[in-house]
Parts: structure tokens; C-alpha cells; sequence
């Protein structure tokens, strides 16, 4: 079976492109990928099988090899600084929880400024 890696898939519309190792490209289909697989990033190495289509060579029973690697991943904080970045967010939600149990929101920029916080920790947890 050839393989390659995903030049580009579009989730929404339920297709994308292989480039094969020959140089050459593959149409990829929503209905190649398995079920249990989610849409493949590009970059991820894949192998599949190979049909006619009317637009020419489309890809069959795709089976995903390699992910492509995550640049969050490759960036991501090491865990002894990662604890102590946990640590100040859990005191400042400490002190937004108390402004709650007060009756009070926190202003409109303190609480963005929470928000953003804790978007930064989940994508590094998350990655």
C-alpha cells in the first residue's frame, strides 16, 4: 500500500488532499478516513489504497500512521514551571471567588484578564 502525508483536509467539507511519496496527489474523502479517526492534521503520515475516481486517483480504507506533530506540544512549558504558573491561578481564583460569593463580578478587565489566564493553562494541560 503507497503511502504519504496529508497536504491539506478541510474537516467541514469532509475532504483534503494526500501528497504520495511519488510526488503525486490523492484525493482523500471523509468516507476513506475510519469512523473512530478524527479529521488528520496536515503533515500526518497516512497509508492507503488507491482508486480511479473522475477527477483522478482518490484514496481507499485510509489508515493513519504517524499524527502530525503538535507545535504546541513543542513549545510547551516544562512542568516545574507550569506548577508554579497553576499555583498563582489558583489564588487568583481564590480572590475572584470571593468577589463572587460577595455579589460582585469581577470589573470587566480583571475578569478578561482571569479568562485569558486560565485559556493559557488549559492549552499547555491540553497539548
Amino acid at each position: 500500500m503507497p503511502t504519504g502525508k496529508v497536504k491539506w483536509y478541510d474537516a467541514e467539507r469532509g475532504f483534503g488532499f494526500i501528497a504520495s511519496q511519488d510526488g503525486g496527489e490523492v484525493f482523500l474523502h471523509a468516507s476513506a478516513l475510519p469512523a473512530d479517526v478524527p479529521a488528520p492534521k496536515p503533515g500526518a503520515r497516512v497509508e492507503y489504497g488507491v482508486a480511479d475516481g473522475r477527477r483522478g486517483p482518490s484514496a481507499l480504507a485510509v489508515k493513519v500512521l504517524d499524527a502530525a506533530p503538535s507545535v504546541v506540544k513543542a513549545k510547551r512549558k516544562a512542568p516545574s514551571e507550569m506548577a508554579g504558573i497553576v499555583e498563582d491561578l489558583i489564588k487568583v481564583l481564590d480572590r475572584t471567588g470571593d468577589q463572587l460569593k460577595r455579589g460582585k463580578y469581577p470589573e470587566a478587565e480583571s475578569g478578561r484578564r482571569v479568562a485569558t489566564m486560565l485559556r493559557a493553562v488549559a492549552d499547555n494541560l491540553d497539548s
